[in-house]
């Protein structure tokens, strides 16, 4: 190879690098350590060989909203550079219970439980990850076969004095709280398996601080060279207050419709809007800079929240149906006039009252319980082929019933002839 060919094939190892760089640095809180990154990159993209990115996943809370997309959307980033994906459900680990942020001991899940959980999870991650480019492991393959022996030679990787700095240890401790042994070996577990796949870099929210750093410690005490540590923010939920939860009815679930998503996504208020572009979309840096000069600019941040909404529904509802969801949007809530294209349901036979289609809606996730349908009935938010209905038991007398609820859901309910 000449001089020339040398530095040219030198500078587009380097252009590689950065543009690697500057997506996995996009929305990170902090990143452990930079140079360390930038040499793992730079030997991958040499040596042709792809890194390692672990994830691991406590299977006792399994629905998804884009809060939990935040770290999967990063994942995804790295799988589109041709890295390694590897899921660790975390079936062993789960037994116990992951600690962090309790001020009591977590009760333990039952090993059917976990596997519900996880086959939930799987079924949900895939919407985010590139299935083709995923490997899953249960951390159970090699926890479960460690001997005394060597679970002793783990818990010598650290001390009792280094668990206690986690701050939920620590409360406990100083509160005079119990703290079961077990619970201890939760970050070592969770760290082991680090060094069982050889992670390179591993991610998770600012809640997992003490855990993934438990995996750089654990792997240098075996030997082994250490992952990189990569912390994303908790993403604030539609208030722009608390953290996304759907207790706190703050959310955009991914298994939501399309022109529900979109409507809530245009809810996301205006001083976040870059914000979830950053964590929750796969846009390039570049791009979301060119969007923050036009904020900067004076320009109405309605535009871009509008642009927001597109790219959130068309993540996981494809173009066609994001498309739909905005014509929707504008229909409905900006022209005040019944969307083109209705759900349509046919009635069974026994279905002749509002009160017979209610365990539909419950199904469908459009209302949570009887209850709060009845209360929508008696507070006037609902209404029957555009006539408001206030009694629970209203009848269902045409042929084709559009049964509004609140001021997004529309459903045409069919009779049968």
């Amino acid at each position: 190879m000449s001089d020339i060919q040398e530095l040219n094939s030198t500078n587009l190892v380097e252009q590689q690098v950065q543009n690697q760089l500057a997506v996995i640095k996009k929305g990170v809180l902090e990143l452990i350590s930079e140079e360390e990154l930038e040499k793992k990159l730079r030997r991958s993209i040499v040596e042709n060989a792809p890194l390692t990115i672990k994830l691991g996943l406590d299977p006792s809370a399994p629905d998804i909203h884009l809060g939990h997309t935040v770290v999967l959307r990063k994942v995804r980033q790295m799988q589109e550079f041709g890295h390694r994906a590897v899921i660790i459900i975390g079936d062993f680990t789960g037994k116990i219970g992951d600690p962090t942020g309790r001020s009591k001991t977590r009760k333990q899940l039952t090993k059917e439980q976990v596997e519900e959980n996880a086959a939930t999870y799987m079924e949900q991650i895939f919407k985010v990850l590139d299935r083709e480019k995923t490997e899953v492991y249960f951390n159970s393959e090699w926890l479960a076969k460690l001997n005394f022996e060597e679970i002793i030679r783990l818990a010598a990787g650290t001390t009792v004095a280094r668990l206690l700095e986690r701050e939920d240890f620590s409360k406990r401790y100083h509160n005079q709280e119990p703290i079961g042994l077990h619970e201890f070996f939760y970050p070592l577990m969770q760290a082991y398996d680090s060094v069982q796949i050889g992670a390179d870099l591993e991610l998770g929210g600012t809640d997992q601080t003490f855990n993934i750093l438990m995996g750089r410690t654990l792997q240098k005490t075996f030997g082994k060279e250490q992952q990189i540590a990569i912390f994303l923010p908790l993403l604030e939920g539609l208030d722009g207050v608390e953290k996304m939860s759907k207790s706190l009815n703050n959310y955009i679930g991914i298994d939501e419709e399309p022109q529900v998503m979109f409507k809530k996504a245009m809810e996301v208020p205006d001083n976040l809007i870059l914000r979830y572009f950053e964590l929750v979309t796969d846009m390039h840096p570049n791009e979301i800079k060119k969007l923050k000069e036009r904020l900067d600019a004076g320009e109405n941040p309605r535009g871009i929240k509008l642009l927001l909404a597109r790219e959130i529904t068309m993540l996981y509802h494809g173009q066609e149906q994001a498309e739909k969801a905005e014509e929707y949007f504008y229909t409905v809530f900006s022209e005040k006039q019944l969307p083109k294209e209705i759900k349509r349901v046919l009635c069974k036979n026994g279905e002749q009252t509002l009160l017979d289609i209610v365990p539909y809606l419950i199904e469908n996730k459009i209302v949570a319980s009887k209850s709060e349908f009845r209360r929508l009935a008696e507070q006037g938010g609902v209404s029957v082929n555009g006539v408001r209905v206030t009694k629970f038991d209203a009848p269902l007398a045409e042929k084709e019933n559009i049964l509004k609820i609140g001021k997004k859901q529309f459903i045409c309910f069919e009779r049968e002839k």
